[in-house]
């Protein structure tokens, strides 16, 4: 379900959440350009945003390629570089560095950080995955920026199932700014995919959770993806 330019003024209720009809446009900067970078970034360049990747190697032929690909204005700087200016940051990193990177990209005050990392642990001795942390890396990365506005989302589905869904997806919003949120939902709708909001930051333990009990049912043969029935 999309939803044309209507600026902020409009004001729907979607799913529990405050929608704002038309977000205007953004500059989003992508943090990693591997599989969900190169997923979401293009996807977010086509709703009229401009995309900043932010790599630690920005000439790398790949790199250039996904900027290629993504078409607009976009870009490709470091990562430092591309938070500066962003109004949105997507940490499109793997989990078990999100802290440390996040610690890199300097004062994020303000600004919208959408999270779709997990920090999964595959050292049981039955060979199933389970949490890596206590709490959760939606919570580490809200208390490494407290004046962000941390959204998890994105962290529950493969990158493929972003691109094509292949049928009806619910993506949880979990944070602790409702504006935050709904502009994360927008952008969440705008690929086709129906936002949720689940409540605050500290629901990112539920949905990493989540997607550790998705990757489990994918190793005993039974893949699924999510869709909640309203």
């Amino acid at each position: 379900m999309k939803y044309s330019s209507g600026g902020l003024a409009t004001c729907l209720i979607v799913a529990g959440l405050a929608w704002h009809p038309g977000v205007p446009a953004a500059t989003i900067a992508v943090i990693g350009t591997g599989n969900v970078g190169g997923a979401l970034g293009p996807e977010f360049a086509q709703q009229g945003h401009t995309i900043v990747y932010g790599s630690r190697d920005p000439g790398r032929t790949e790199v250039q390629e996904l900027v290629a690909r993504t078409g607009g204005n976009a870009s490709a700087t470091s990562q430092s570089e591309a938070a500066v200016d962003a109004d949105i940051v997507v940490l499109a990193v793997p989990g078990d560095v999100a802290e440390e990177v996040i610690r890199s990209l300097g004062n994020l005050s303000g600004k919208i950080v959408l999270d779709p990392t997990n920090r999964i642990s595959r050292d049981a001795d039955d060979g199933f995955a389970d949490h890596a942390v206590d709490t959760s890396n939606g919570e580490l990365i809200q208390a490494v920026a407290p004046n962000a506005r941390v959204v998890k989302a994105f962290n529950t589905l493969n990158y493929r199932t972003m691109i094509d869904p292949g049928g009806p997806v619910t993506i949880p919003l979990a944070g602790n700014d409702a504006d935050a949120k709904a502009v994360v939902a927008e952008l969440v709708s705008g690929m086709g995919l129906e936002p949720l909001d689940v409540g605050p930051i500290r629901a990112s333990h539920v949905l990493e959770g989540m997607l550790v009990i998705w990757i489990n049912a994918r190793s005993t043969g039974a893949p699924y993806d999510y869709h909640f029935r309203r």
